[in-house]
């Protein structure tokens, strides 16, 4: 089906299951523990064996020798590959750091060896015996002593983010240099981990040459063309199954060391084998969110309209690699006639920087949002009033090209009333109960909405079952929630009826879970997959398709109707087909747009900040599950608040490693962290995004928060911070004197 211009009327805004906050239908599956994620697979390969993964000790160099036989005749190992063995495996389009082979190491944990043995204690006892020598050579782990040689970088973060190393509207020069009211302030983010709870894991096993993966992915297709690249062979010969992930936020879109390492173990040992890296490995192994040094300068008139803006952004990554897209929003978010962007990227030896939830905009947003409530406090506007002279109903950039639907006015309006914005200081430090002193901050929340390809297979058994089949993954976002949904909406059976299977290599290609994409461009799959069931099952009946009306398990056009299993009769029926997109996008700005309100507590002798309670308003075309929507929102605002308060990962920057590479060092917030979240989604359907008039929201939910939590602190303490995470040694000494 191809989606090429706005849509109409169509069975999904019956909404008689769509749009309602039902239950995950694979709730009890997790509850009871019987949903089989990729390293508890015990049942789909005889005669497991464990692997585990030995990493690179230092951050930069080459491995000159290994000794594996103190490892070899240890008890219980039946097979080590090294990365001395073979040559430097080829790398998928999506990799930046190589997976394995060869001498020479890019980063530090880099896989050298794997072990497989008897049992997980046996392999890993066995891997702490192999001793290697290195030869090191000086790397480049300090972000700021490489900004001087980083060099202009364009890209396009794969998840709606993107922007040339250089982008220029008018003359921003001259106008910031003629605005009456100016800021020029630097801002920086930290090295992050995704942390999430399930590790990368993997299970291997060899039949012949075809060779299947039960594994974490959130992205099957990917995963598969790229685990054929880099072993090298036939993708026809590869398999992924992945129906649950425990949490992935951009670690998983691509192929990790876990899946090779389980391959080539389970090749050498002639057996199945089941392999998860280890936390620290997770860290500093795979992936992360590259640390961010960011200028922002605003120029703007008394009245608060802005007449300049520049967002220049640094960033690093491992040579081949590319910059965080952190200027992005920035092209779009706010009005002004004379604009500037800009992207360097230092090459580092730290490991590789790629997605993380919401790569550009997450990051971007801490820097610009904090800028905006500076430039508001200088102009003596209330920051919200601020924002909205400076709304644009099109792309700043290019004025004849609209947003498909843009209310971020009413978001930050709706959350003001919600929230009690009237009853804020507009000066800092002045609200105190007790001992904390009390303060509320806003931020706007921007994120692109990316509509994808996707494809899915639906079913029909004689007595009117659906059996949906797509390698859309569920990285514990509700997809088989929404997708069933979808699927009894255009079908008209109750979601009971409706049976989801999901990510196997197998099933028809999907959009894959990442950048709040899968949500919209899955279901938006099984809608054209139904619509094409829906057809040969009228035309069976003898019913015009046009007229033919699905409801209540039965087909009825005109006075006849007949059971929707009859014209399945025993065979069943089956139709399958893909949502493919014109060039709607191009023609509109796809976006979502939310408030961010946070109210803090700092404690006015520690610094120590407490977040009291918060508010999203979103703004994201229709809500299909706003039961499962609202999770999503409060997780991504609980990680926000992560990123704003705590979350680092500290570079050794003399051996090039992330020190805190678990989760007693990396620490993360939980929900009991916040006593109140609350979510408020305004009522919008956007026709140009899909036939479900969707969009994505998961990740807008991040997009912002930290620069709220940072204009809270700074209205209850008066003290500004610009560097993340905003922990209490940074403010202490800097804190209103104690009474």
């Amino acid at each position: 089906m191809k989606f090429d211009t706005p849509a109409t009327s169509n069975p999904i805004d019956q909404l008689k299951v769509v749009g309602h906050p039902v239950d995950r239908i694979d709730g009890p599956r997790k509850t009871t523990g019987t949903a089989p994620y990729a390293y508890e697979r015990h049942d789909v390969a005889r005669n497991q064996a464990y692997g585990h993964v030995l990493g690179a000790g230092i951050g930069k160099g080459r491995v000159t020798a290994m000794d594996t036989a103190a490892a070899r005749a240890a008890p219980g190992v039946v097979a080590i590959v090294t990365t001395l063995d073979m040559p430097r495996l080829e790398k998928g389009p999506r990799n930046t750091a190589s997976l394995f082979g060869g001498p020479d190491v890019q980063h530090y944990h880099q896989a050298i060896a794997v072990v497989v043995a008897e049992t997980f204690e046996q392999a890993r006892d066995a891997a702490a015996m192999i001793r290697v020598e290195y030869a090191r050579q000086p790397g480049r782990f300090d972000l700021a002593a490489e900004g001087p040689k980083a060099q202009l970088a364009s890209a396009e973060s794969g998840e709606g983010g993107a922007a040339p190393q250089e982008d220029r509207t008018g003359d921003f020069e001259g106008a910031f240099a003629r605005a009456p009211v100016k800021l020029d302030e630097t801002y920086t983010t930290p090295d992050e981990s995704h942390a999430m709870m399930e590790p990368h894991a993997t299970i291997a096993a060899w039949d012949g040459e075809t060779l299947t993966l039960w594994t974490s992915n959130q992205m099957i297709a990917w995963g598969r063309t790229d685990v054929a690249k880099t072993l090298g062979i036939p993708e026809e010969n590869v398999r992924l199954d992945s129906p649950f992930i425990g949490g992935g936020f951009g670690g998983k879109l691509f192929l990790r060391a876990d899946a090779v390492l389980a391959a080539l173990g389970a090749k050498a040992a002639r057996r199945p084998v089941k392999l998860a890296l280890a936390r620290p490995l997770m860290a500093n192994n795979t992936t992360h969110r590259p640390a961010t040094i960011q200028r922002i300068r605003i120029g703007a008139q008394p009245d608060g309209r802005i007449t300049a803006i520049a967002h220049e952004s640094l960033s690093g990554d491992l040579e081949g690699g590319g910059p965080e897209t952190a200027v992005a929003q920035t092209k779009l978010l706010y009005a002004g006639a004379n604009r500037l962007t800009a992207m360097r990227l230092a090459v580092l030896d730290l490991p590789e920087g790629n997605a993380m939830r919401a790569p550009g905009e997450a990051p971007g947003l801490m820097a610009l949002e904090v800028a905006m409530d500076e430039m508001a406090e200088r102009l003596g506007i209330d920051p919200i009033a601020f924002r909205v002279v400076n709304d644009t109903q099109v792309d700043p950039e290019a004025p004849d090209r609209p947003f498909s639907q843009r209310q971020l006015i009413e978001c930050l309006r709706t959350g003001a009333e919600r929230f009690g914005w009237s009853r804020r200081s507009a000066t800092p430090g002045q609200r105190r109960e007790g001992r904390w002193l009390v303060g509320m901050g806003v931020a706007a929340g921007f994120r692109n909405n990316l509509v994808m390809a996707s494809g899915a297979r639906v079913r029909l058994d004689g007595s009117g079952g659906v059996t949906v089949e797509t390698d859309m993954t569920d990285i514990g976002t509700g997809s088989y929630t929404i997708i069933a949904q979808t699927a009894a909406e255009m079908m008209g059976v109750p979601l009971d009826r409706v049976t989801v299977r999901l990510g196997d290599s197998s099933f028809p290609v999907s959009a894959g879970s990442g950048g709040q994409w899968g949500g919209n461009s899955s279901t938006a799959g099984v809608y054209a997959a139904c619509v094409k069931l829906r057809e040969a099952v009228a035309q069976r009946l003898g019913f015009n398709s046009a007229e033919a009306v699905f409801a209540d398990g039965e087909v009825r056009a005109g006075n006849h109707s007949a059971p929707l299993g009859q014209a399945a009769g025993a065979d069943g029926m089956v139709a399958e087909d893909t949502i493919e997109y014109g060039d709607l996008a191009k023609r509109y700005q796809q976006s979502t747009f939310a408030g961010h309100f946070v109210e803090v507590g700092v404690d006015a002798a520690t610094g120590e900040t407490r977040v009291r309670r918060m508010l999203a308003v979103c703004a994201a075309g229709r809500i299909l599950n706003p039961k499962s929507a609202r999770s999503q929102v409060i997780g991504a605002m609980t990680m926000g608040v992560g990123a704003a308060l705590m979350e680092e990962l500290a570079v050794d920057k003399r051996h090039g490693f992330f020190v805190n590479h678990d989760l007693a060092g990396y620490e993360v917030p939980v929900h009991a962290d916040i006593p109140h979240q609350e979510v408020i989604f305004l009522d919008e359907v956007d026709p140009i995004s899909s036939p479900m008039k969707a969009k994505g929201v998961g990740e807008l939910g991040i997009c912002g928060v930290g620069a709220a939590v940072a204009n809270a602190m700074y209205n209850a303490t008066g003290v500004r911070l610009r560097d993340y995470p905003m922990t209490l040694d940074k403010m202490i000494d800097r804190l209103p004197q104690v009474v």
